[in-house]
């Protein structure tokens, strides 16, 4: 079995073109570019507006191909669930946004499986460390605070 060639790239969810990076790299393949562009739009369209991290597989002789699509940067999942484009400039004195325990979860989970952390708390920890350098609050409090909580065990309900 011939290795599959491998192109990966950083896509706009829902918006990859077959423009560069991706058409020229897969044009020599041989392959229906329009395809894997329209299958890769399908599976980033949640991310909308979102930079993902996208590889393409294609094997050479069978001209077959899969996609892996991989996660947002966790900044990038906290500005969306703030509503925000950009973070603050500078950290720690200006505030941006203020996003709920709720959405630092979901963050959390999403970045969960493809984290070395063991448990939820402590994915969540670094998400809101995330906040801190973004400048977004949680809950109306400043990420340090909520750590403060977080290590009291006061939303251990919403983290286990």
């Amino acid at each position: 079995m011939v290795e599959a060639q491998k192109v990966s790239s950083l896509v706009t969810g829902g918006a990859a073109s077959a423009g560069p990076p991706l058409g020229p790299a897969l044009g020599p393949l041989g392959v229906n570019i329009m395809e894997i562009i329209k299958a890769i739009n399908d599976k980033t369209k949640d991310f909308e507006g979102m930079k993902v991290p996208v590889t393409v597989s294609v094997f050479p002789d069978t001209k077959k191909w899969e996609i892996e699509i991989g996660i947002p940067s966790a900044a990038a999942l906290l500005l969306k669930e703030a509503g925000v484009q950009k973070g603050t400039g500078t950290p720690g004195t200006a505030w941006v946004g203020d996003i709920t325990i709720d959405s630092v979860v979901k963050v959390a989970k999403t970045k969960l499986e493809k984290s070395y952390a063991s448990s939820l708390k402590s994915v969540a920890k670094t998400i809101v460390g995330t906040c801190l350098s973004l400048g977004i609050k949680v809950e109306g409090k400043t990420p340090k605070e909520i750590t403060a909580e977080i290590n009291e065990g006061k939303w251990d309900s919403k983290l286990n």
